[in-house]
């Protein structure tokens, strides 16, 4: 029934305005909120419409690195609280969390190849949330972060308080839960959340260049690495857990790329650090 609910906001998307917009550079797929009149604020046809891009990015193998972005000089405004005042069931969801979407989308999925978030404007409330989901944030000078939903009530139900306090840590991320105070860009780099700042209007740009750079390694072994990471922080139980897993994730790429790329260091390549 709960897929059946999502196929069905997906094509009425489908028949009018896209609210989200994919377009593929090579081996990037990019991912475009589309509702600029609401400062990509998104509704129900929109998260199912996110969520299907992501799932389509996950499973084609041919695909590297996702970058979401929001059209129209804002990244996303959170989730719609004009759709949520006059249709409060708009909300209602999959309690279980392992069966079924967030409100937001895509908010539960846990990709195995890297996103990157190229963060225009406001990235606030849920749309905060969609910008943990990247590895890496391209921001522009002009954005603005926040829990800015703390003055309305409503909660974070999108991985915010999942994500944010592994990613800048516990007192950082309470300051920006609990006084959903508006963060600019030099703060949000200081703080560890942004990872790039921009000029105005080049974050997308910015943001498919990174991609690209990512893309050009060897992909088993960067991945292998990503995924070790990410399992140090959110599921080891211990220090020896994490580095067995490391090692176990590491060995397994060994001879398919670190020996052929020995072979390409020895014949003189990347010397002197050169990418």
């Amino acid at each position: 029934m709960w897929n059946i609910w999502w196929e069905q906001q997906i094509q009425s998307g489908l028949k009018g305005k896209k609210n989200v917009v994919i377009e593929r550079h090579g081996t990037i797929m990019t991912i475009g909120i589309n509702r600029p009149e609401a400062r990509n604020a998104v509704n129900q046809e929109t998260a199912a419409m996110l969520l299907q891009a992501f799932n389509s990015f996950e499973v084609d193998n041919s695909l590297t690195v996702a970058v979401l972005h929001g059209i129209g000089g804002n990244f996303c405004a959170g989730y719609d609280l004009k759709e949520l005042a006059h249709n409060p069931t708009s909300i209602e969801l999959e309690q279980d969390v392992t069966k079924g979407p967030g409100p937001m989308g895509p908010s539960r999925i846990k990709f195995s190849k890297p996103v990157i978030a190229a963060v225009s404007g406001y990235a606030v409330a849920g749309g905060l949330e969609l910008s943990l989901l990247a590895d890496l944030r391209v921001v522009e000078q002009c954005a603005i972060f926040g829990v800015f939903c703390r003055r309305f009530g409503v909660p974070l139900i999108d991985g915010g308080t999942v994500r944010l306090p592994r990613l800048i840590g516990l007192s950082r991320a309470l300051d920006l839960i609990l006084t959903g105070r508006p963060v600019g860009a030099q703060e949000a780099y200081e703080l560890g959340l942004a990872n790039r700042i921009v000029p105005n209007g080049q974050a997308l740009q910015c943001a498919i260049e990174l991609a690209k750079q990512i893309s050009a390694f060897p992909q088993q072994c960067m991945r292998g690495d990503r995924n070790s990471a990410y399992y140090s922080v959110f599921d080891a139980t211990s220090f020896t857990e994490a580095m067995q897993f490391e090692f176990d994730t590491g060995v397994q790429v060994i001879l398919k790329e670190s020996v052929p790329g020995a072979k390409k260091f020895s014949l003189g390549e990347g010397r002197g650090g050169k990418l």
